[in-house]
């Protein structure tokens, strides 16, 4: 567990997320989404993504960014990380896919991304993975130069392709 002092009189500890966190974790995808302006791709739903979470068989992990007022009051979720294994057939190991690292805009320049993507790293080092890879949108220039400021490399040549698939039958 990480902690962050954030100005905004509150404490921010990075946790492993709970199923208490889900609709908290879905807000904040919704608020992804609106940022990308592609809120008409969010097709998903919070029991979904509760069952991907916390399921009998889940398909991926998330980080939070847990603010908890000096003053008093309720923890809120402020920031997300979700990431999930992929493999590496060049470097015959596992590593990690981070699908999405968001912070609610009043939480931003104070360090929780910076958390979130070093506890995501951190999870990959302790599971012996042999890379952590994202992908940014390339008009998001301050995505970019965090990431870089990082220690990432932006992949020129390199192309996300995507095969959408029909929603299962039941």
């Amino acid at each position: 567990m990480i902690s962050i002092e954030n100005p905004q009189p509150a404490t921010v500890q990075i946790r492993s997320a709970q199923p208490a966190d889900v609709a908290a974790l879905f807000h904040l995808i919704e608020a992804l989404a609106a940022y990308e302006k592609l809120s008409h791709q969010v097709t998903g739903s919070p029991e979904a993504l509760r069952s991907h979470l916390f399921g009998d068989r889940p398909f991926a992990e998330a980080l939070v960014a847990e603010a908890q007022p000096t003053a008093g009051g309720a923890a809120s979720i402020v920031g997300m990380a979700l990431f999930f294994y992929n493999y590496s057939t060049f470097l015959t190991r596992p590593g990690l896919y981070l699908e999405d690292l968001f912070v609610l805009p009043a939480y931003r320049g104070q360090g929780l991304g910076k958390g979130l993507l070093q506890a995501v790293i951190d999870r990959a080092k302790s599971q012996q993975c042999g890379r952590v890879e994202w992908s940014v949108l390339d008009w998001n220039a301050p995505a970019i130069a965090f990431y870089e400021h990082m220690g990432a490399t932006v992949l020129p040549d390199w192309r996300i392709c995507r095969v959408l698939l029909p929603e299962a039958i039941t």
